[in-house]
């Protein structure tokens, strides 16, 4: 090849080089899926909100966030980070998801999403009303106040963008079966029929966020509850609780179907059911696997569900153990989970 072929080829390589690492470094900041995310629900996705309610549903103590950054126990139910805000990291919108009612939140921090899931909360309302947490319906409020505050922030035409291409995250259910009709028996049907009152529940919230703006919905699978370290407690400490995962899994079924059937009724929706029964449950069966040793009860080892505050004391070997608490996974489990689930909301 001749000097001058071989100047014009080193040109034209170059020249693409330069395309492509332009077009790298314009979409690398942000994320290019999402530009924000929202959570609703539960304790597996409350970064704090729970921390100024009258509720005894709350972890804003030692040693609850011992492995965040700082070790400040911010009102996450862990010992770090928590399944949203590794989603939202791993969606690469921010670091972690600010909740809605911590006081410290910035006008800045709106456009990329907050969390308004409490610690507690189901879709019944019997479910939080008892434990004096935010009930979905209270949690829909506080999302109607944020579009609201965005609006002012962003713009009209900036907010409705917004609302229109974000992610809308939800876990609820979980404290409605374990909580609400195993341990409290607080309703009186069938569990067949209270399962479908829970779907429908969360069909109507989708509805509702919709009206709001929401287009894009990813619904998480309630957890293999029975095989959670209160689960085993409930049914004498040492084996899962069969019919507690009986009973998430028929809820996860009719969840599942649910979503399919809404997502073709609502124009320019995706709502997508996201299985994070089988993956905990195989973690939980086989932590060896994974990089655990401990599955059966958690680094805080307490006959209740949260570590106790009096005695902050825990294992010293947290990467070992599956679960912090008797109902929550450790920041490491939730790393663990998380890639499955990320990459199931990139596929949207």
């Amino acid at each position: 090849m001749s000097s001058k072929k071989l100047l014009s080829w080193l040109y034209l390589i170059s020249l693409v080089l330069l395309l492509w690492t332009s077009e790298v470094v314009a979409i690398a900041p942000g994320n290019t899926k999402y530009p924000a995310l929202f959570a609703f629900g539960d304790s597996i996705l409350d970064t704090g909100n729970n921390n100024n309610l009258r509720t005894l549903s709350k972890c804003n103590y030692p040693p609850y966030g011992r492995d965040f950054p700082g070790a400040i126990p911010t009102g996450r139910f862990g010992d770090g980070k928590v399944l949203s805000d590794v989603i939202t990291e791993g969606l690469g919108i921010k670091e972690q998801l600010q909740a809605y009612l911590d006081p410290n939140l910035q006008d800045k921090d709106l456009p990329t999403g907050v969390c308004f899931a409490s610690g507690g909360s189901g879709l019944d309302p019997l479910t939080a009303g008892s434990q004096g947490v935010l009930t979905m319906g209270d949690q829909l409020k506080r999302f109607n106040e944020y579009v609201g505050k965005l609006n002012a922030v962003a713009g009209a035409e900036n907010a409705t963008a917004i609302l229109n291409s974000s992610l809308y995250l939800m876990s609820a259910g979980n404290n409605d079966i374990a909580y609400t009709y195993l341990s409290a028996r607080l309703s009186p049907m069938p569990f067949p029929a209270y399962a479908d009152f829970l779907v429908n529940s969360t069909s109507t919230f989708i509805r509702d966020l919709y009206a709001l703006g929401g287009r894009k919905f990813a619904l998480l699978a309630a957890l293999p509850l029975g095989c959670l370290p209160s689960g085993r407690a409930s049914a004498g400490g040492i084996l899962c609780s069969v019919l507690a995962n009986e009973y998430a899994q028929l809820f996860n079924t009719k969840l599942s179907s649910m979503s399919s059937s809404l997502s073709s009724e609502l124009a320019d929706s995706r709502i997508v059911y996201i299985d994070v029964y089988e993956p905990l449950l195989n973690l939980i069966q086989n932590p060896n696997q994974f990089g655990f040793r401990v599955a059966n009860i958690g680094c805080c080892r307490v006959q209740t569900l949260l570590c106790n505050p009096l005695n902050p004391i825990t294992c010293l070997d947290i990467p070992d153990y599956v679960f912090w608490d008797a109902a929550h996974p450790s920041e490491k489990a939730y790393r663990t989970l998380a890639p499955a689930i990320v990459q199931a909301c990139s596929n949207m």
